[in-house]
């Protein structure tokens, strides 16, 4: 496979490392405060890498859906309150009321006890450094890359929130928005078309339940019964997700409207085009649009804290 190649990896980097000056470049002319870092933790916790890759090895041998479930993670917190962690805290009422049970992640998102599992073991390896909100991009980075999908240089340095934003948890995007409301929920945050369709392009693996299919659910079967996002490599990150919607037969009505929307065929289409029939620029593009996505509105500083449990405010103990 070409993706599999050095010519491709170095290409993956130079694009992933271009995207990295920008995004410093941008945050230091904007004065958002100190400047995400791929090198933060290198002498304050320099294993925290391999810890995270290794807890996500362990877990994908009894559940292979983890990778693409920890993706979506980092996905539904950023875009609702930055990139905080906010996702992660669990109810506490009447101070905390938890995202996770808004409805595009009520029984849905998942993979709560393997955050769990790496704050775990980051602790017993450098307490109080690593921030749950970095644990979901290093998550997203690492789960992508053990799929087969491209690297890139993870920005760090991100604090955790201590609030929740139900409103904006109740706007992410969902499976049955228009295009131009996928679009507009994007440019809120600062997210291109092609951001759009690079990152929509996670659908490549990873199940959902039939429900929020196309197809929906056939006789007998449970709202819940899972489908794979791709059935042809389920649980591979690849380019066959654009393959997919060109044949008419993505899984999900957000990702055909790419592609079938009257708008589409001078926005996204052409971009979906260019994706299904070259693997490393749909890669280069996905690890830019993730670096884009992981610098929206960063804690940084002194703001926000480093939690010691994810799921708590560290005022409310662990």
């Amino acid at each position: 496979m070409a993706a599999s190649s050095s010519f491709a990896s170095f290409g993956w980097s130079l694009a992933a490392h271009c995207a990295v000056v920008l995004l410093v470049f941008a945050a230091a002319v904007h004065g958002g405060g100190p400047a995400l870092s791929s090198t933060f933790y290198d002498a304050s916790c320099p294993s925290a890498y391999n810890v995270v890759r290794r807890v996500i090895q362990d877990a994908r041998v009894s559940d292979p859906r983890i990778p693409a479930s920890l993706i979506r993670l980092h996905f539904h917190d950023c875009f609702v309150n930055g990139c905080d962690g906010s996702l992660l805290l669990d109810d506490d009422l009447p101070a905390i009321q938890s995202e996770k049970n808004v409805p595009a992640n009520d029984n849905s998102a998942r993979g709560f006890p393997v955050v769990d599992a790496i704050k775990n073991a980051l602790e017993n390896a450098c307490p109080g450094i690593v921030s749950c909100a970095d644990i979901l991009a290093l998550a997203a980075e690492i789960s992508v890359e053990l799929a087969g999908g491209p690297r890139w240089r993870v920005l760090l340095g991100r604090r955790d929130g201590t609030t929740t934003n139900i409103e904006s948890a109740n706007n992410l995007p969902n499976f049955f928005d228009p295009l131009d409301k996928l679009q507009e929920k994007f440019r809120n945050v600062n997210l291109d078309d092609t951001d759009l369709v690079a990152l929509q392009g996670a659908h490549t693996f990873g199940r959902v339940q039939c429900q929020f299919t196309r197809q929906n659910c056939t006789a007998g079967q449970a709202d819940c019964a899972l489908e794979n996002l791709d059935q042809a490599t389920p649980d591979v990150f690849d380019n066959k997700y654009y393959g997919n919607l060109l044949r008419g037969r993505a899984q999900l009505p957000s990702d055909q409207v790419m592609l079938s929307d009257p708008a589409a065929a001078v926005t996204t289409a052409p971009i979906v085009h260019r994706f299904a029939g070259n693997q490393k620029d749909f890669f280069r593009n996905f690890a830019t649009s993730m670096i884009k996505m992981g610098n929206i509105s960063p804690l940084t500083g002194r703001n926000g804290e480093i939690r010691k449990n994810c799921r708590r405010i560290n005022s409310k103990g662990h």
